[in-house]
């Protein structure tokens, strides 16, 4: 398999599982409201999409302010990171409101940390059994 190709599959995958995430909200949390499952997919794309960007941000300052020496810099880069990953919240459900209108509404900003946290649960849970699965292959047995 080529990097591409890994890529790919690892997209892919984590936007179907993000899908089906969306979806069981939908179906169990009265205030997020999807109208279609074709919109819930593109939905899920755009999260996807705006979770990967926010996490490359977040890597990026952190990675920023552990090469800068001093004391007073560890402080700074947590709440640097902190005041990212809370304000991206807002900025997601403005995206979605933008891009979707009255078509998809997430809730509260309770609600899209818990669809956010479960998307990222359930994607590293995904992770996990694929990596589980193949170190099992190799291991004589």
């Amino acid at each position: 398999m080529s990097p591409a190709q890994a890529r790919f599959l690892s997209w892919v995958s984590a936007v179907l599982v993000d899908i089906v995430v969306l979806n069981l909200f939908v179906e169990f949390v009265h205030t997020i409201v999807i109208d279609s499952f074709a919109i819930s997919i593109l939905t899920a794309v755009l999260l996807k999409l705006m979770v990967d960007a926010v996490k490359g941000l977040e890597q990026s300052v952190s990675a920023y302010f552990a090469g800068k020496e001093g004391a007073v810099w560890k402080p700074v880069r947590f709440l640097a990171v902190w005041l990212i990953l809370f304000l991206s919240k807002f900025v997601i459900l403005e995206a979605v409101n933008v891009v979707f209108g009255n078509h998809v509404e997430l809730g509260s900003f309770i609600e899209i940390v818990a669809v956010i946290v479960t998307m990222l649960a359930a994607n590293a849970a995904l992770v996990a059994v694929y990596q589980n699965l193949g170190a099992r292959e190799i291991q004589p047995g």
